[in-house]
């Protein structure tokens, strides 16, 4: 789109926005022009929390399927809207409530706790939630001779084992942009720019390698402290493993410094589904809303509660 259509739509989901009392997120990975029309930037549990603040009547998330759950759960009084029910999420899509039960039943008296890039009825069914942020202070946080059930990103549980120096039980799913991120993509850019900072995100299937180097130069960071650390750091050039969306952000946030990707193609598409015009659809025609099971809602704002508790 030109630089003219862009404004144009803006102004029209903007318009849009404040005649139907609605609130926009967006998430970091989220394209820039879907970006820039949004209230509040960021991550999925954070922007959900923020929604919940405002007295908007509604939420247009612009993110994928379990990110609007999370904002139903948080705030069942309003309407929730996700421009494309298409947006889904292969992580999330990893584990299922029934494959959640089995598991357990397996492992009877385990504490189960779950990524929020999970669905709404896999929450429903753990003990506590967790962010990539929080995931090793809720860990710490259950006793030592608990076994914990941590699901469903890999990559994400070998970190926490990593720092925490627990043994969890892991559920092998994935991030597909994550995961393909691999340990080759640093070790070239660390060799071939050897002046940027790296900052990886937990979710990377180069995680465990990037943790290996040990270095003042690489940080494992979630989305949001990858965008605080930039902001603060004196570095003026860094290099990103997570998904290509938060750049633009981070741009707009550390003005100045320079930030790339350690790999082009760490994309999501179901994040990408996601359009401009998607969102004044949604606005103008309502659509498409998203519910969630009150019982299911209210298991679920429970794990959510408990990990909030820990802090």
């Amino acid at each position: 789109m030109t630089t003219a259509q862009i404004t144009k739509l803006h102004e029209e989901v903007r318009a849009l926005a404040a005649e139907r009392g609605a609130v926009i997120l967006a998430h970091n990975y989220q394209v820039p022009e879907v970006q820039d029309v949004a209230d509040y930037v960021g991550d999925s549990l954070g922007l959900s929390r923020q929604a919940a603040a405002t007295d908007a009547e509604a939420i247009v998330f612009c993110g994928v399927h379990f990110m609007a759950e999370t904002a139903k759960i948080l705030s069942p009084e309003k309407t929730v809207l996700l421009p494309d029910l298409g947006a889904g999420c292969s992580l999330s899509d990893s584990i299922t409530v029934a494959q959640l039960r089995q598991w357990k039943a397996q492992h009877p008296g385990a504490v189960v706790v779950s990524y929020v890039n999970t669905s709404a009825a896999v929450k429903a069914e753990s003990d506590y939630c967790c962010t990539s942020g929080n995931a090793r202070e809720v860990v710490n946080a259950i006793p030592a001779d608990r076994e914990i059930l941590f699901l469903p990103d890999l990559y994400l549980g070998l970190w926490v084992e990593r720092e925490t120096g627990r043994k969890l039980s892991l559920w092998l799913g994935e991030c597909h942009v994550h995961a393909g991120i691999r340990p080759g993509d640093i070790d070239r850019w660390i060799e071939n720019d050897p002046e940027a900072e790296f900052m990886v995100h937990p979710e990377c299937g180069c995680a465990s390698q990037a943790m290996a180097f040990g270095n003042a130069r690489t940080r494992i960071l979630s989305t949001e402290g990858m965008v605080n650390f930039a902001k603060e750091s004196s570095a003026p050039r860094f290099r990103i493993a997570t998904e290509t969306g938060i750049i633009h952000r981070l741009q707009k946030d550390a003005p100045g410094k320079d930030f790339l990707p350690v790999n082009e193609r760490a994309t999501c598409r179901f994040m990408k589904m996601i359009t401009l015009e998607k969102v004044r659809d949604s606005l103008r025609d309502w659509q498409y809303v998203v519910d969630v099971d009150p019982e299911v809602a209210a298991k679920a704002r429970l794990a959510i509660d408990r990990m909030v508790a820990i802090g």
